[in-house]
C-alpha cells in the first residue's frame, strides 16, 4: 500500500518438532509499546498451551530502549518476567534485561519455542509477517467445523519425560520435599513429646523464613542464612546473654515486672523498651555484625555471598538469626515454663498443654522477632550502601525496631487485639523494609522475588 510504513525489525519463531505447521510467523516490532509473549491470552504474542506447556503466562517481553545502532536503527529489551523455566539468549540463561542484536536467539525455556530477532531486509516481505495485535497464534473456532488435533504423544501420556528436568527449577519442588521430610519425621516422633516439639516449631519457623525469603527474591547460601541462625543460638547460650541482662535490666530500667506488680502503662513500655527491644534486639544483630565485617575484608564475589553488601542481604540474615532466637526462646524458656507452673487440673495433659503454647509462639514470629530482626537488618544493609552516614542509620534502625519489639510485648497483657494491632504494624514495616531494599539492590535485574499482592 502506498505510504504504508514497513516495519523495522521481526521476531520470526522458528519452527519445532511438535508443531503442526511448517512454516512460523514472523511478528513485526513496534518501536512505540512493549510485546509480551507467553499462553496469557493478553499477551501480544501467544502461544498455545498445549503445544508449549512449559511456557509460562507471561514469559518474556519485548521493550523499545532509547538507543540506536551505529546505523540509527532503533533497538529493544528483551526482558525476562521471572519465568518459571527461564528464558535463554543465545544459549544462555538471561538474567534482567539485554539489548537484542540482529540474529540474536530467543528461547522460552531451555527446550522451548525459539525467536531469531531480525532487521528488515530486502528479502523480507510483508505479506508473511503477522501484525501484533490480531495475536495470530490464537485460532477462533469455525461453527459446526471441528478444529484438527495432533496425535497424542508419549510426553503427553507421561510429562516427566519431558519436563522432568526443569522440576528442578520450580519453586514449589524444594519446599515440598522438605515438607514431606518433615512429615515423615514427625510421624516418627510420635510419643515423643520433645522431638515432635522440636520439628514442628522447626518446620513453623521455616516457612515463615521461606515467606519471606520469596519476598526478598535474593539468592543467599543456605548455610550462610544456617550460620546466623546457629550463631544467635550460641550467644544464648553463651556468657554474652547475662551480661547483656546486668546492662539492660539492671543498670538500665528494663527490669521485667514480677508477677502480680501494679505498674502503670508508660512504666511497663519503658522497662520493655530497654529490658526487651534494646537487648535482645542487640543480641540477634551481633550475628550480623559479624557477616558484615567479615565480608569487608573478603573480594567479589565472595564479599556479597557472604557478608552484607546492601538491604537483601542484612534482612535475610536478620531474619534467619530472629529463627534461631525465637526456636531457642520458645522450646527452651516459654513451653517448659508453661508446663511446669500451670496448675493441671483433672484430665489435663501436659504434652497437649505445650503443643498449644508452641504452634501460636512460633507463628507470631512472623509477625514479631523475624519483623523486628528483618527490619533492623535492613538498616546494616543500608549503612553498608552508605557509610559516611552509618551511625545515623543504624540509630534508627535499632530504636525503631526495639519500640516495635517494646510495643508488642506491652500490648500483650493489654489486649488481644492491640497485640494483633501492632503484629499486622511490625510485619507492615518489614514489608516496607523489603519493598525499598529491592528497589535499592545493585542486583535487582536478577531479583526472584514474589509479589506482594497480584
Amino acid at each position: 500500500m502506498t505510504g504504508q510504513k514497513l516495519p523495522l525489525a521481526f521476531l520470526r519463531q522458528l519452527p519445532c518438532g511438535s508443531s503442526l505447521e511448517q512454516k512460523q510467523p514472523s511478528y513485526s516490532l513496534p518501536v512505540k509499546g512493549v510485546v509480551a509473549i507467553g499462553r496469557d491470552p493478553r499477551c501480544q504474542i501467544v502461544l498455545d498451551p498445549l503445544v508449549h506447556a512449559s511456557v509460562s503466562r507471561r514469559h518474556v517481553e519485548i521493550r523499545p530502549t532509547a538507543a540506536t545502532t551505529e546505523s540509527g536503527l532503533p533497538t529493544w529489551w528483551v526482558c525476562d518476567l521471572n519465568s518459571s523455566n527461564g528464558t535463554f539468549l543465545n544459549s544462555r540463561r538471561l538474567r534482567g534485561c539485554k539489548v537484542l542484536k540482529a540474529n540474536d536467539r530467543v528461547s522460552l525455556g531451555r527446550h522451548g519455542p525459539t525467536f531469531v530477532f531480525e532487521y528488515r531486509s530486502l528479502t523480507n516481505s510483508t505479506s508473511d509477517v503477522a501484525a501484533i495485535t490480531p495475536r495470530p497464534m490464537t485460532r477462533a473456532p469455525i461453527p459446526g467445523v471441528a478444529l484438527p488435533r495432533s496425535a497424542v504423544t508419549l510426553t503427553q501420556l507421561f510429562p516427566i519425560l519431558s519436563t522432568g528436568r526443569e522440576l528442578t527449577q520450580k519453586a514449589y519442588l524444594a519446599p515440598a520435599i522438605i515438607t514431606i521430610g518433615f512429615v515423615v519425621a514427625m510421624f516418627m516422633a510420635v510419643g515423643q513429646a520433645i522431638v515432635f516439639n522440636l520439628l514442628l516449631a522447626g518446620y513453623i519457623a521455616l516457612v515463615a523464613f521461606y515467606c519471606v525469603y520469596q519476598l526478598c527474591g535474593k539468592r543467599k547460601p543456605w548455610w550462610i542464612l544456617l550460620t546466623s541462625a546457629m550463631a544467635t543460638v550460641g550467644l544464648l547460650r553463651s556468657p554474652v546473654l547475662p551480661l547483656l541482662i546486668i546492662v539492660f535490666r539492671q543498670a538500665l530500667p528494663g527490669q521485667v515486672p514480677v508477677q502480680g506488680e501494679p505498674i502503670n502503662l508508660l512504666v511497663l513500655l519503658i522497662r520493655m523498651f530497654f529490658g526487651a527491644g534494646l537487648m535482645e534486639e542487640l543480641l540477634k544483630v551481633l550475628p550480623l555484625i559479624g557477616f558484615y565485617l567479615l565480608g569487608r575484608s573478603l573480594p567479589s564475589p565472595w564479599k556479597e555471598r557472604i557478608g552484607i553488601a546492601e538491604p537483601l542481604d542484612g534482612i535475610l540474615l536478620g531474619a534467619a538469626s530472629a529463627v534461631g532466637f525465637t526456636l531457642l526462646e520458645t522450646l527452651g524458656q516459654y513451653v517448659p515454663d508453661i508446663i511446669q507452673n500451670t496448675t493441671l487440673q483433672l484430665g489435663d495433659d501436659p504434652r497437649q498443654l505445650g503443643l498449644q503454647l508452641l504452634i501460636p509462639r512460633v507463628l507470631g514470629s512472623i509477625s514479631g522477632h523475624i519483623a523486628y530482626s528483618g527490619y533492623l537488618g535492613y538498616f546494616i544493609g543500608l549503612s553498608a550502601l552508605n557509610p559516611k552516614q552509618s551511625w545515623l542509620i543504624l540509630a534508627i534502625g535499632y530504636l525503631t525496631a526495639a519500640g516495635l519489639h517494646a510495643l508488642w510485648n506491652t500490648t500483650g497483657s493489654l489486649s488481644p487485639l492491640l497485640l494483633a494491632l501492632v503484629g499486622i504494624l511490625s510485619y507492615a514495616f518489614l514489608g516496607a523494609a523489603i519493598l525499598k531494599a529491592r528497589t535499592l539492590s545493585p542486583t535487582r535485574s536478577q531479583n526472584f522475588a514474589t509479589r506482594l499482592r497480584r
